[in-house]
């Protein structure tokens, strides 16, 4: 862990200096992360920079690098997540502020005057989360042409136009192969 920032600072006083604090803290650290984790092995990096801010007061420009370690749903293989994440945060002393920032800032609750630097961090990389964690490079199924899961609807169309095409096209196959088990039944008359 580096020692290049305080574990938690006045965002006001900080911002009146215009001060930016750089750092890594270990991934193990993150205990509201680490449920989401396959290993906490790893540390992530970031960045704060402090300002005055004619419409919030306070915000605070974080950047947070990091590789995380996922179980991927489709192989269910641990694989690295590499996550960049660069955020607007408004300071807020009360939850109830949260709906007065403007668009485009995020909320950091500063508690008891303060914000905590391991606290910004854990909630940009749970908020870099994917929804679904896929290892890169794996094939696609047949069916999966927008790499969610679900048949994009030009597939579904050909599928459809198929089916409209052919719709008794492995009916002859059928009939003949029931055909061929009913001759060699007992009591079918072909002896």
């Amino acid at each position: 862990m580096s020692l290049e920032y305080p574990d938690a600072i006045d965002p006001r006083k900080a911002a009146e200096g215009h001060r930016t604090f750089s750092g890594s803290m270990a991934m193990n650290r993150m205990e509201r992360l680490k449920p989401f984790l396959a290993d906490d092995r790893g540390e992530a990096r970031f960045t704060a920079a402090f300002e005055k801010d004619s419409l919030v007061g306070v915000s605070i420009q974080v950047e947070v690098d990091a590789a995380l370690w996922l179980i991927c749903q489709r192989s269910l293989e641990p694989y690295q997540e590499v996550i960049h994440r660069s955020s607007l945060l408004g300071v807020i002393e009360n939850l109830e502020d949260e709906s007065l920032l403007p668009e485009g800032y995020e909320a950091i609750l500063a508690e008891h005057g303060k914000v905590s630097f391991l606290a910004m961090v854990e909630d940009e990389l749970l908020l870099a989360l994917p929804q679904v964690p896929r290892k890169p490079g794996l094939p696609q199924p047949v069916a999966e042409a927008d790499g969610q899961g679900v048949m994009s609807t030009a597939s579904m169309h050909e599928a459809e136009k198929q089916i409209r095409q052919h719709p008794f096209a492995g009916l002859a196959d059928q009939l003949k192969e029931f055909s061929s088990k009913g001759r060699n039944r007992p009591g079918s008359g072909s002896d």
